[in-house]
């Protein structure tokens, strides 16, 4: 094909929806341009809701995300009609070392039962006890695998591992006689092979993620086979081409060959390299022999070692090293090869477990046992560095120290930047040890708990590495530490820096490293009172230190325990709430204003009410609010609503009452029981920093909204 031929197959597949995408570009930019006390009218009616169920979870409109199960899907796909409430709105955060320079990488690929569970529902659920993952610091790149045709990352998932700087990728999948008669079709020729990868940058584009793991497990015919490198190859140099990040992945799964047969070779050779050259990375199946391994080294030699992942099954089906809790005895295998692994559902440690409850506990042992294969990667994001340690799901929901709900929910869009969890012996009996803890937190649903014994032959401070990172630091910063410990101790932090200059990809890791003394603010100091407001920590110490270096890269935080009084055996415990480091500046950039709030797709819905004899149907809003507001510091966003005027004009106006949180600017209002019409309704949206004092009410977004019959 020409390069003239090319250019118009790229205008007509990455350009076929632009009208559709501008018109409602366009659409939403008049509506965030309207007046703040403008009203909006709307007539109620019994009509179904028109929302695609694909996107709307069809009794609530819940916005959920989903999958595309079939060939004509995916050529059909988009933009325009993409589902809004999927696109991941967090960055993938810079990581030192980048991955081309990680020479042994960890890939995780999350199977679990069919996929899209309790995950799918895009602003969160009540799931009592629900599968979450928070050792993002050990794994490179995080794969969301089911058996559909295109399988799309759920947000959350991309937004929980974005902020912690891992890749995310879905998952194109064709098997049996159904996937084998797909293949036939878009193998077939360039300009279908081409019309399937440029539907599948597209999605990774407008969803966020950072690529594909492409696994074809169907037999392919001669026609079919001989294309798929060249189809590899032209994904692969699409989607570098058109991320914006680095580090954007294709990866292959170890299935054909080049003959076509379906024969899962356990390594990289000649049958199967042809595939592994056109793309990024190649994941091998899981019944490998170490003599697999050497053969991979023998063809390899240096060249390209990095993008080989060997597969482990933590499952253990078929015949294979390690598995389950002795998946550490497959990684030191792959590792004394100098490979690199790709974990196959770790979430065993929740499915094979009857008392769910038990998950925390069982993922903590999983992880540690694997640790000492597996490389920290370090956050190298610029500051803020904020974590209160929440790791997406809880018993409960706390706001500086209060507990303000009371029931289970999950939504790993609330995921904070998650510390290391270990256990460190101290020798003679003695030891410490880090784990997440729901039963009390600073905010979100879980506080960093350490806790221990320190023998009275141990006479020098105990020190918990919390985090590892590679954050730049201001030549004026604020460190703060909220804490809860018991009266045995005393708890300072520790950090430790080095110099930029001597900071390189190559020898990052091995730098010098010195310790800061932290000076301390008095509780009456001006810059404590302009960070902190109003805090009322209900038995939590809220220690506020300032940070004066030049050149300087923060590398470690550490939590530091220290024994009060003569030595003696102790046992304690330090529930850490919250560390943050700030840039002094920041406390000075005055907060913005909420620019409009737009209120569409209403739907209303009529069913039962609270009341255990209801006489007559509720009434209940569902919307979709959307806003505009950029500030890195904004912690979440609350959302309001509130009574004017109703059907009984000596009813006073009412008082906000929460709706729920929302991690973006886009919130779906699900389920709120209204008054009967006519009425006329105030939906409110607060923005909620991560520091300082409130965003004064006179810059909320605000909208009227009327309704009658």
């Amino acid at each position: 094909m020409s390069s003239k031929e090319d250019g118009v197959t790229q205008k007509r597949n990455y350009g076929e929806d632009e009208d559709d995408v501008g018109a409602n570009i366009q659409r939403l930019e008049s509506c965030l341009d309207e007046p703040m006390d403008s009203v909006i009218c709307e007539v109620v009616n019994s009509m179904p809701s028109p929302l695609p169920a694909k996107h709307y979870d069809p009794d609530t409109t819940e916005p959920i995300s989903g999958s595309l199960g079939t060939l004509e899907e995916l050529l059909s796909w988009k933009r325009s009609e993409a589902n809004p409430f999927n696109v991941a709105v967090v960055p993938r955060a810079p990581r030192e070392p980048p991955l081309g320079h990680c020479k042994l990488r960890t890939l995780v690929s999350h199977d679990m039962m069919g996929g899209y569970l309790d995950d799918r529902f895009v602003q969160g659920s009540s799931a009592e006890n629900p599968y979450a993952f928070y050792h993002w610091q050990y794994i490179d790149i995080f794969n969301y695998f089911t058996h559909h045709l295109v399988t799309i990352p759920p947000a959350v998932w991309t937004n929980a591992a974005h902020r912690h700087g891992v890749i995310v990728i879905g998952t194109f999948i064709t098997e049996w006689n159904d996937g084998a008669a797909v293949c036939e079709a878009f193998l077939k020729d360039e300009e279908s092979y081409r019309a399937v990868a440029d539907k599948l940058v597209q999605i990774c584009l407008c969803y966020g993620f950072d690529g594909w793991l492409v696994n074809i497990e169907n037999i392919l015919s001669e026609a079919a086979v001989q294309n798929v490198p060249l189809f590899l190859r032209y994904l692969t140099d699409q989607i570098h081409e058109r991320c914006q990040m680095p580090d954007s992945l294709v990866i292959w799964y170890d299935s054909v060959i080049q003959t076509g047969e379906l024969k899962w070779q356990n390594e990289l050779n000649q049958s199967n390299r042809m595939f592994f050259d056109a793309c990024d990375g190649f994941f091998t199946n899981y019944n490998w022999t170490e003599e697999n391994l050497a053969n991979m080294k023998g063809l390899l030699g240096q060249d390209r070692q990095a993008d080989v992942y060997v597969g482990v099954d933590v499952f253990a089906r078929g015949n294979v090293v390690g598995g389950m809790f002795e998946t550490n005895k497959a990684l030191e295998v792959i590792r004394r090869h100098n490979f690199s692994v790709a974990i196959f559902a770790p979430g065993w440690v929740y499915e094979s477990s009857e008392d769910k409850s038990e998950f925390r506990k069982n993922q903590d042992k999983f992880w540690a046992l694997l640790s000492d294969y597996l490389c920290i990667r370090r956050l190298a994001s610029p500051l803020p560095f904020c974590s209160s340690f929440c790791q997406g799901f809880g018993k409960a929901v706390y706001w500086r120290g209060q507990q303000k709900t009371t029931k289970s929910w999950f939504n790993l869009n609330a995921q904070e930047i998650q510390p290391l969890y270990s256990h460190l012996d101290l020798g003679g009996q003695g030891w410490v040890r880090s784990r997440g803890c729901p039963g009390d937190a600073w905010n979100g649903g879980c506080s960093l708990l350490l806790d221990g014994f320190i023998p009275a032959s141990h006479t020098t401070p105990v020190c918990a590495k919390i985090f590892s990172l590679h954050v730049p630091l201001a030549p004026k910063s604020l460190v703060t530490l909220i804490y809860k410990a018991s009266a045995e101790v005393s708890i300072s932090l520790e950090m430790k820096t080095t110099e930029a200059r001597q900071c390189t990809h190559v020898d990052v890791q091995d730098v010098n490293l010195s310790t800061i003394s932290l000076k301390v603010l008095d509780d009456g100091h001006q810059l404590l009172n302009q960070l902190c407001g109003n805090w009322n920590p209900e038995g939590w110490t809220v220690r506020c230190s300032q940070l004066e270096l030049h050149g300087c890269i923060l590398r470690e935080i550490r939590v530091q325990i220290q024994r009060i009084g003569e030595p003696r055996d102790t046992e304690f415990s330090c529930r850490v709430g919250e560390i943050m480091v700030l840039d002094e500046t920041s406390l000075q950039v005055p907060p913005q204003r909420i620019r409009g709030l737009c209120i569409d797709d209403v739907v209303w819905l009529r069913g039962a009410g609270s009341s255990p004899e209801p006489t007559s149907l509720c009434l209940y809003l569902n919307a979709t609010l959307r806003w505009d507001y950029q500030t890195r510091l904004v912690w979440h966003y609350r959302v309001y609503w509130r009574r004017l005027r109703g059907p009984d004009p000596r009813i006073p106006a009412g008082q906000l009452s929460l709706v729920g949180l929302a991690y973006s600017n886009l919130f779906r209002v699900t389920e709120l029981a209204v008054p009967e019409p006519p009425t006329l309704l105030e939906l409110v949206v607060e923005p909620v920093m991560r520091v300082g004092l409130p965003v004064p009410e006179e810059l909320w977004g605000r909208r009227r909204f009327s309704y009658r019959k």
